[in-house]
């Protein structure tokens, strides 16, 4: 199984755990597809998009259940980056997790490998 990550505002991630699947955040929908990290994107993500902000939740998906609307392609920095080119089913969700703030204002990522 190979694993990505969305970082979202817990209100907007329990919006689509009500209507049963993610249609992406108002970035996601401006730009036409569901931004996902790597693992070893999403800490980078967390402190470029979402500096200071509480109440995140980490979602870590199935990329391989995606299919082909399933995209890398490149961005910061000419790094490749997942993106979902269709709403994100729930099926493919595998667990979420809170990200809250440390004592120095960066956030605590939960542990990926699980």
């Amino acid at each position: 199984m190979h694993i990505i990550y969305k970082i979202c505002p817990a209100l907007l991630w329990h919006e689509a755990e009500r209507i049963g699947s993610f249609e992406g955040a108002p970035i996601d929908i401006q730009d036409g597809y569901i931004h996902f990290s790597t693992e070893k994107q999403v800490r980078e993500t967390a402190e470029k998009h979402f500096a200071g902000r509480k109440d995140l939740l980490l979602i870590a998906v199935d990329g391989d259940s995606l299919g082909d609307a399933l995209r890398y392609e490149p961005s910061r920095g000419g790094d490749l980056f997942p993106h979902l080119y269709a709403p994100l089913p729930l099926s493919a969700v595998r667990w979420v997790k809170p990200m809250p703030l440390g004592a120095d204002g960066q956030h605590i990522l939960p542990d990926l490998s699980r």
